[in-house]
């Protein structure tokens, strides 16, 4: 196959992880394999700085654009900063004439600034999908996803999915021999789906000023198998169902169902990494069946139990 010319986009404040992740991939990690035609691009007049202080003088500016397969935008300094007009004409222009672009962590910020993403899905880090889904509400934002590929327009969530992108492309280019080659030389993981969940931290409400439900929630963590009906814990708490429903609703923002199996799935993760046998874990934590528990922790966090404690074992 013909080696791919990639541009690198640069920009003034860049960020010097984001820059190397597709600057290694793309740039002939393998010895004797020319994979990529790699150039670094100017997205702004320089000199062009990173924000640990670094200079940087790229060999081309934007017009190394015109001829490339890929244009890589790694990163973006601000979110609320629109990016200068000509970066974003150049990139319109690039992907008009038919190259395939891509935005790494909060370069997905600068491909939706210039209106490419419009109707289109997309992966940005989730810290930003908040401020993202506000700022361009035509882009289908998937706030979870590692990364996705849209063929002409691919983006990726932050840090380590940028090198599950960039990988994923390789595979795309050159297979899964070589892409799998290059992993083992950067001692990564070969392959991680794009759709796999980013592993974000979602720390349960503890409770609000209701004292009743703060006692109940603290009884429930011990008896998370076996909570009782929704009738018996209200008249554990002295209410009402309509009532109880209602405060614990208030109080946790969940239902007393969403509650029991988040609590129950952050359980069972750390009984994965302690060695429990799924089976054994649905039994202790009140799943029902392993199958339900096997269902809900994959609709939640897009990975099986098996595939989540390989991920996590040892970390």
């Amino acid at each position: 196959m013909s080696c791919p010319q990639v541009a690198l986009l640069v920009c003034d404040r860049f960020s010097p992880f984001h820059l190397s992740v597709p600057g290694l991939v793309f740039g002939n990690s393998l010895p004797g394999e020319a994979l990529f035609d790699l150039r670094l691009c100017a997205a702004e007049p320089g000199p062009l700085t990173s924000s640990l202080g670094l200079q940087l003088v790229a060999g081309q500016d934007l017009s190394g654009l015109a001829t490339a397969d890929l244009v890589v935008v790694p990163y973006w300094r601000a979110p609320d900063e629109r990016p200068p007009e000509p970066l974003l004409q150049a990139l319109q222009q690039a992907h008009g004439r038919g190259a395939r672009l891509v935005g790494l962590c909060l370069g997905t910020y600068v491909l939706a600034y210039a209106g490419l993403l419009d109707g289109r899905p997309a992966a940005t880090h989730w810290e930003f999908a908040a401020d993202f889904a506000a700022r361009f509400p035509a882009v289908g934002l998937d706030a979870e996803a590692l990364y996705l590929d849209d063929g002409d327009l691919v983006t990726s969530a932050g840090t380590a999915a940028s090198l599950d992108c960039c990988l994923h492309l390789v595979r795309q280019y050159h297979g899964p021999a070589l892409a799998n080659r290059l992993a083992r030389r950067l001692v990564v993981a070969p392959h991680r789906e794009g759709g796999q969940a980013q592993f974000i931290e979602r720390p349960l409400p503890q409770g609000g000023a209701d004292a009743r439900i703060n006692g109940l929630l603290a009884r429930l963590e011990q008896q998370l198998a076996a909570p009782g009906s929704l009738d018996a814990l209200a008249a554990s708490v002295a209410m009402s169902r309509r009532t109880f429903t209602r405060k614990f609703l208030q109080a946790t923002g969940l239902s007393v169902g969403e509650w029991l199996t988040q609590r129950r799935l952050q359980q069972a993760q750390g009984l994965l990494l302690a060695g429990h046998s799924v089976a054994r874990i649905a039994e202790q934590l009140g799943f029902g069946s392993e199958a339900a528990l096997r269902t809900q922790f994959k609709r939640q966090y897009r990975l099986t139990p098996s595939q989540w404690r390989r991920n996590f074992q040892g970390q």
